[in-house]
């Protein structure tokens, strides 16, 4: 059960203040958004690739049993 007092609209105006620097940087982002593929795999190819250690540390999915349809 909820209360009516509990309830609390987002106020963008208070609980999230932005600058002109961040609406500008919003705007020039929108302007270069990635227009196909090539353009995204060329993003992505800006990033360092992890290395073997760092991706046999990663933890796989929890659960010992394979999924089953």
């Amino acid at each position: 059960m909820r209360s009516k007092k509990s309830l609390r609209l987002l106020d963008l105006n208070r609980d999230l203040p932005t600058t002109a620097n961040d609406v500008s940087a919003l705007r020039e982002a929108r302007r270069e958004r990635i227009q196909d593929l090539k353009s995204y795999l060329e993003f992505l190819s800006c990033f360092p690739q992890p290395s073997k250690s760092a991706l046999s540390e990663r933890k796989g999915p929890a659960g010992s049993r394979p999924f089953e349809l």
